[in-house]
């Protein structure tokens, strides 16, 4: 399982390119600054929080992953007939 503070700071580098994404766009639409800023930002504090929890969800599921060796097990025609 990863650390919570990679989790964390996978979440602050994907919410940066989000923050800068959405405020282009919001600029895009409403032709403010101003507005594109304030929804970039409310959409960055939700985005944060729902992908730390999704995050930290998907690090507890097993599924996928190889119990002793912490590798993906890969599922397929292709992986089986190699091994």
């Amino acid at each position: 399982m990863e650390s919570r503070v990679r989790s964390l700071a996978k979440a602050l580098s994907w919410q940066s390119l989000g923050l800068v994404s959405t405020s282009l766009l919001g600029y895009a639409f409403t032709g403010s600054f101003l507005s594109g800023g304030g929804l970039a930002l409310a959409s960055c504090g939700l985005g944060f929080l729902t992908y730390m929890l999704h995050e930290r969800i998907w690090a507890g599921i097993r599924w996928g992953i190889d119990s002793l060796s912490g590798e993906r097990l890969e599922t397929g025609n292709a992986t089986q007939a190699s091994n």
